[in-house]
């Protein structure tokens, strides 16, 4: 009897070690088509939710400098007294999108309707009842066209624009919010993906971080390259107008087993959230991944 359940088991861990060779050998990164759904071929349909930004958890953030005080230039989202924050938190973030219309506008383009949440939660901080120092929400919607161009040796997959909603959710002095229009162009070669997506910001009559554009940028910068079943993903945000102000984020994920991933996360700048929009700090952390990035 024995011996038939450990050859169970042993043909059981054989099948199961085959599986994840395979799955290893069959991974390949998304690519734009599927992701945006850009051929024919790749069509699914309306309202039928898939990934959009990263989604992932860290468990341990760490920041050289956190924002203990957020002020605004503008007086009225000023702090006042400063709150202990500790440097080690948890940070996570999902995000989900759906197609809405399809082939719309002479049967050229897709609209899609986004939506990305960040949050980053002091769980380690009993002091302050373990609050969650920031949440982001973010709505969007997006009229992407599908190209077919060579460029530079690379692929012009997809151009588009949306319209983009940021904002915190917070009372005074802590509320931060703005409004943009974002263009974007995406490029691929191979397993390398490259997208540009420069922003003008709409003003508003309640302007809560009016010099939001010259700390965190006017356009941001993505360039991810898969291999194997790891990714390297720089993510870089500038002004344009000054050289010592924007961010630089970078993310290595890797795999641990079957699907489940790993992610460091670097940051480096200014506006890794909202609040901390004028505020500069470096920050790295230790998380799994859900999504390609």
């Amino acid at each position: 009897m024995k011996q038939s359940i450990y050859l169970l088991m042993l043909v059981t861990l054989s099948q199961s070690a085959f599986a994840q060779k395979k799955e290893r050998q069959k991974y390949t990164p998304q690519s734009y088509s599927d992701i945006w759904e850009l051929d024919s071929n790749n069509k699914k349909g309306t309202f039928r939710l898939t990934s959009y930004k990263p989604t992932y958890v860290t468990a341990g953030r760490w920041s050289n400098s956190p924002n203990t005080l957020p002020v605004s230039e503008n007086p009225d989202y000023r702090a006042t007294t400063p709150i202990p924050y500790n440097n080690y938190e948890s940070k996570f973030q999902f995000s989900l999108k759906t197609k809405i219309a399809q082939s719309a506008l002479w049967g050229t383009a897709d609209v899609w309707v986004g939506y990305t949440q960040k949050a980053h939660w002091q769980i380690y901080n009993t002091e302050i009842s373990r609050v969650f120092r920031e949440l982001n929400y973010e709505p969007e919607v997006i009229l992407n066209f599908p190209i077919m161009k060579d460029v530079l040796g690379f692929k012009f997959r997809t151009a588009g624009v949306s319209f983009n909603h940021q904002s915190n959710g917070k009372d005074l002095p802590f509320s931060r919010s703005w409004n943009r229009v974002i263009f974007h162009a995406g490029f691929d070669k191979k397993n390398f993906h490259l997208v540009l997506r420069p922003w003008i910001r709409l003003k508003d009559e309640e302007d809560e971080n009016p010099l939001i554009t010259d700390f965190y940028g006017r356009g941001e910068l993505t360039a991810n390259y898969a291999f194997k079943r790891m990714e390297v993903t720089l993510l870089v945000t500038h002004p344009l107008n000054r050289l010592d102000k924007g961010s630089y984020s970078f993310n290595y994920i890797f795999p641990l087993s079957g699907k489940l991933r790993a992610q460091v996360q670097f940051f480096r700048g200014y506006g890794e959230t909202l609040i901390d929009y004028n505020h500069y700090q470096f920050t790295s952390g230790l998380g799994i991944s859900f999504s390609d990035w």
